[in-house]
């Protein structure tokens, strides 16, 4: 027989808490979450020497600039195939799982359970075993009740902590905010590498360039080492100018050793920002090429465009917002928290009537909680997430003034590196004509040979500063490009593929 009573029960109770839901549902404790405004210069300070500002220039791919499809190449591999970025894309996917985690709170959580329970009172007990009312017929041993009973039970529990104040809603509010922020991180990591991988292929070819220096003048003092040892055999020039000319001969190939070092390192770092073992790249790299040169008129943005580009700045941003989101959480731990539990089912101690109408059960009501004294606890941690959100918003504008400063500074390296290449490429120049002209008169023993190991060893020197300073050109540039946040919105979807089994899907490239 159906229990209309119990039936009106029911429906006056879900009618209340359907009510409580539409009246207060849209409630959110805690600050709402609003961008901070940022004031940005109009312009940087230092105007760069081939540098080409303009708004929001396309830089995603800077790289390409250099016209160097080896540095082309390598980045695409890397980018592939890298282990610090498929470390931070497997971040973006926990970040996510954990949104996940945090969004399942907003919904109602269901139980199912069944179980049967056989049971037998004891026979050596003093008083007679009882038998419940209702059990299954008890078996005897010589004429005395066993008291066994059967118990089938299957069912289902139900529980949902209503949201009213809005905590949960702030909970996922901040799981967003940390999703986008680790996906901002990814990208900082992507902008880093591709800079990485830039520089040390650049330090590559920087190295060989000075060995070919370093050769080239090597091979030109045993010349003269030799036109030196003729002319004391001819009784024409003292032993102190063979043993003077020798010894910038050796300091010159001491040279060869630490510079076949630096390339090898520079090779063996490319390998593992690769993915690969530090050899990877031995025999692909070994041979001679020039370092990339420099574009002209290469574009940059304007201090406005890193709020857009740099990805340590979105991430630092959106670290905020999960901040400001936080204190909602803690701020609803004052109110009190409802729920509405039920339990539906069937019950039966007799097996032929377990899914009989008869055994039907069902239970649903609400309940409340709510922290009287906590010792001030939930509104210490308040104050916990207050500060916090000041820390999050003191590292946002500290981030910003840091790339302002990463910018400037890499702006004022190009910039001045280019004139001090310029005035090295005259010492060279005037250098190779002292070194020519002083050897043609030590061959006609015109001048003394001190003139000749001097302009020797000044060429040699400037020849090796030239380079170095062509290769800061060069890496430079690629600072500044970092420094603007460029290369970060590359899609790098293979490398951050997930390799374990039965891994979610990539996130990275998904709109945020």
């Amino acid at each position: 027989m159906i229990d209309l009573q119990g039936m009106k029960r029911f429906r006056w109770t879900r009618s209340l808490i359907l009510g409580l839901v539409a009246v207060v549902g849209g409630c959110m404790v805690g600050p709402n979450y609003r961008t901070p405004p940022s004031e940005m210069p109009g312009q940087w300070s230092e105007e760069p020497k081939g540098v080409e500002v303009a708004a929001a220039p396309d830089i995603s791919r800077w790289w390409t600039l250099f016209e160097d499809p080896k540095l082309n190449d390598l980045i695409e591999r890397a980018v592939r195939a890298n282990k610090d970025l498929k470390i931070a894309a497997a971040r973006v996917r926990e970040a996510r799982a954990q949104r996940g985690v945090t969004a399942a709170d907003l919904f109602p959580t269901v139980n199912a359970d069944g179980s049967y329970v056989y049971s037998q009172k004891s026979l050596t007990t003093t008083n007679p075993p009882l038998v419940s009312s209702g059990s299954s017929p008890a078996a005897t041993v010589g004429g005395v009740s066993t008291g066994s009973t059967n118990l089938f039970q299957v069912g289902f529990d139900a529980g949902w902590e209503l949201d009213l104040w809005g905590g949960t809603r702030r909970a996922v509010e901040a799981a967003d905010a940390n999703l986008a922020a680790s996906v901002e991180n990814l990208r900082s990591v992507l902008v880093t590498l591709v800079s990485d991988v830039a520089v040390s292929y650049m330090q590559v070819r920087g190295f060989q360039l000075r060995l070919g220096i370093a050769r080239n003048n090597i091979a030109s003092q045993r010349q003269t080492l030799e036109l030196t040892e003729a002319r004391f055999e001819a009784g024409l020039s003292s032993e102190l100018a063979v043993a003077q000319q020798k010894a910038q001969l050796a300091a010159t190939e001491a040279t060869v050793p630490a510079f076949e070092s630096g390339m090898r390192q520079a090779i063996h770092q490319l390998g593992v920002l690769l993915g690969g073992k530090p050899e990877l790249l031995l025999e692909e790299l070994l041979d001679e090429e020039p370092i990339p040169p420099v574009p002209p008129g290469v574009p940059a943005g304007l201090p406005s465009d890193l709020l857009r580009q740099r990805p340590d700045i979105r991430a630092s941003e959106r670290q905020l917002a999960a901040a400001t989101a936080s204190i909602g959480v803690a701020t609803a731990q004052l109110f009190p928290q409802f729920s509405l539990t039920g339990t539906v089912g069937q019950q039966s101690m007799f097996s032929s009537k377990w899914f009989t109408p008869g055994s039907n059960y069902f239970s649903i009501g609400p309940s409340v909680s709510w922290a009287i004294f906590d010792a001030g606890r939930i509104r210490w941690n308040i104050k916990v997430q207050d500060a916090r959100q000041e820390q999050a918003f003191h590292t946002y504008e500290k981030t910003i003034l840091v790339a302002l400063k990463d910018v400037e500074d890499a702006l004022v390296a190009y910039s001045k590196e280019q004139d001090t290449r310029e005035s090295l490429k005259l010492a060279v120049d005037s250098n190779q004509r002292a070194y020519d002209i002083s050897y043609e008169l030590y061959a006609k023993g015109l001048v003394d040979f001190l003139n000749v190991l001097d302009a020797q060893r000044n060429l040699f020197v400037t020849q090796d500063q030239y380079a170095q300073s062509t290769l800061r050109v060069s890496t430079d540039l690629v600072a500044l490009y970092k420094a603007l946040g460029g290369g970060w919105d590359v899609p790098p979807e293979a490398a951050v593929r997930p390799v374990a089994r039965n891994a979610p899907e990539n996130p990275v490239g998904q709109g945020q």
